[in-house]
């Protein structure tokens, strides 16, 4: 059974930064194009960011230059590092894994002063 667990959510300020995880489990992460989505509240779920499996990248307008995403295929975990977060930030942070539209569970970031 493949799964995508995401931790490293939280609260912080703005203009601070925070590293999340997503640990997959039971399929060869390394073969697939996987990435991070978001959802604030109201509002459509969009793509942060995608990592191909030959390591290139994706980013929407809004996170380019602030948000990186990388894969590290022998720990089979996708990361998003975020710095210089801001209140529109706020939001439940998916982790997608191109094989039969799996998704995890999310993980809460909220920016506020």
């Amino acid at each position: 059974q493949v799964q995508l667990v995401e931790s490293g959510g939280g609260s912080v300020q703005p203009g601070g930064s925070l590293r999340l995880s997503c640990e997959v489990s039971g399929i060869e992460f390394g073969r697939y194009r996987a990435g991070w989505h978001r959802q604030s509240p109201g509002q459509q779920r969009e793509m942060v960011a995608d990592i191909l499996a030959n390591g290139g990248t994706i980013y929407s307008d809004s996170v380019k230059g602030r948000f990186t995403i990388a894969r590290d295929n022998a720990r089979n975990t996708l990361l998003l590092q975020m710095n210089d977060l801001q209140p529109d930030a706020t939001a439940v942070y998916y982790c997608r894994l191109d094989w039969g539209g799996t998704w995890g569970q999310g993980t809460q970031v909220t920016v506020s002063a």
